[in-house]
């Protein structure tokens, strides 16, 4: 009986949506005036849309990369029951991102979010509206302010002289034993997730793990788990009747981190809202504890926040907020750090052109300040180039209309997905010359004017408009002073297995 009653749902379900498809194109071109909408990939089946397409081993954004060189920079896919709008140069992104930014701000919703992001709560997954705007003028606030700006720069530079003492002592212990008598091997991809992990935990809640303490083993394992699934495909994202079948167990594994996440979480707030009480001890102490973001944050959401007008408690805007900053803070400067440094290691001319840049302006005498690297021309070009090869997030995390529009003289109906191809845009032959090669001097040379700030949308690795990372700037202020560091304290190269 189960089996008969899938079967009737599933015919029924397709039934529903070959009628649906066939009347919607009907009406919109009725209340459009017959204008042309978007051109759709060939290919598409019923309920599952292009899904097959992406279940290959050929990561999404060169496979819709590859779509675009056959249909052009702009087209529409079937991701399931949703109809995706995927653009992939620079003109279309503009135009997504700013004429229609404010059309294009809310975002689709997902299983992940609703599990692990507080029912969307999480600030960088919440829907365009009231709330989210709310909530991004405190961040921008609390992140952005002179003495918050000053306060992070003191916990970069302590974290980073700490880590770095821990790669000079495995040096001085293991030297003679490894694989040459001056040489270490040092798996720098652990050593910049750790790095990343205390700056943004000191930064975001006050607190440091020491090495090896099971406590940040089992938070760094969380995150992980939490970045992961974030990522993952979850068939009731594309066709919504399937939740209920948690095909893949992904529901299950959601929860059991979200629970663990709420736990950690939960230790930081309540040592943060102990604080406050204390009066007392808030009088002593204020500008130590304010300096926090969870303790400022909690503070400004307390006043400014009503619970009933949004409809979550402040708890659970604070840890949603919290959670989301952090996540983000962490995996991307890691994975920016690592390919930066792979590429400098395998292009050698270019590591010692960087670190002769370093001699001239900090010399031997001294470590690198972050005064410095307003000085370091050539190293600011290596990131930017580390970005438009291996933007972490080549897909830009998708957009939702919220209601009609007109990109690239095309209708765009509401409720239609977007994604940016940012990996696509980074590697236009029309716009960077050898796109496929390493070659910083381009930065300095016929591309000196272009920034990653969002205004020059031939390079978007932060994104661009209202939904733009808000951590941008700090995020580039520890990219420069850790690689500055680690190339002119140490000598690198690949070790050899």
């Amino acid at each position: 009986m189960d089996l008969l009653l899938f079967l009737l749902i599933f015919v029924a379900c397709i039934l529903c949506f070959l009628i649906f498809a066939h009347i919607q194109p009907i009406r919109n071109g009725v209340n459009k005036g017959m204008r042309e909408r978007v051109p759709e990939a060939p290919g598409s089946w019923p309920i599952i849309g292009h899904l097959y397409l992406l279940t290959g081993s050929q990561v999404p954004h060169r496979l819709l990369g590859s779509l675009a060189d056959k249909f052009g920079s702009i087209f529409t896919i079937k991701f399931g029951v949703h109809r995706v709008l995927v653009v992939s140069n620079s003109e279309m992104a503009k135009d997504c991102l700013t004429t229609n930014d404010r059309i294009f701000a809310s975002r689709p919703k997902a299983m992940s979010m609703e599990i692990m992001g507080y029912n969307y709560a999480s600030f960088g997954f919440a829907p365009y509206g009231p709330y989210w705007r709310h909530i991004r003028k405190i961040i921008v606030l609390e992140l952005g302010s002179p003495r918050r700006v000053q306060m992070l720069a003191n916990i970069r530079v302590s974290e980073l002289k700490s880590s770095i003492k821990d790669i000079y002592k495995t040096w001085e212990r293991n030297k003679g034993t490894s694989f040459s008598d001056e040489k270490v091997k040092v798996e720098m991809r652990q050593w910049f997730g750790n790095l990343t992990m205390n700056m943004v935990v000191r930064m975001m809640f006050g607190n440091h793990f020491s090495r090896g303490e099971k406590k940040g083993d089992r938070f760094q394992k969380t995150l992980r788990r939490f970045v992961d699934l974030v990522g993952v495909f979850v068939p009731s994202d594309a066709v919504p009747w399937l939740r209920w079948l948690d095909l893949g167990g992904y529901g299950k594994k959601m929860k059991e981190t979200a629970k663990e996440m709420d736990e950690v979480l939960d230790e930081w707030l309540e040592y943060h809202k102990g604080k406050m009480n204390s009066r007392c001890e808030l009088q002593v102490d204020e500008s130590r504890e304010l300096e926090v973001f969870m303790a400022a944050f909690l503070s400004r959401v307390k006043e400014e926040v009503i619970e009933e007008v949004y409809g979550f408690s402040v708890e659970e805007i604070v840890k949603s907020t919290c959670w989301s900053i952090f996540a983000a803070a962490t995996d991307t400067t890691m994975a920016t750090l690592t390919w930066a440094l792979a590429l400098l290691v395998n292009n050698p001319l270019v590591l010692k052109k960087a670190q002769q840049e370093l001699e001239n302006h900090v010399g031997r005498d001294r470590q690198v300040e972050e005064s410095d690297t307003k000085n370091l021309v050539y190293l600011r070009a290596i990131i930017k180039e580390t970005m438009r090869l291996y933007p972490v997030a080549p897909l830009s995390l998708p957009h939702e209309s919220k209601e009609d529009c007109v990109v690239g003289g095309y209708v765009v109906p509401k409720g239609t997905r977007l994604w940016v191809n940012i990996w696509k845009i980074h590697h236009d032959p029309q716009i960077w010359t050898d796109p496929f090669e390493f070659h910083p001097e381009r930065f300095l040379t016929s591309k000196t004017e272009i920034d990653v700030k969002g205004r020059d949308f031939e390079l978007i690795p932060f994104g661009s408009g209202r939904r733009i990372c808000l951590g941008m700037d700090i995020a580039l202020e520890a990219l420069q002073l850790i690689l500055a560091s680690l190339i002119h304290g140490f000598e690198f190269q690949i070790a050899i297995q």
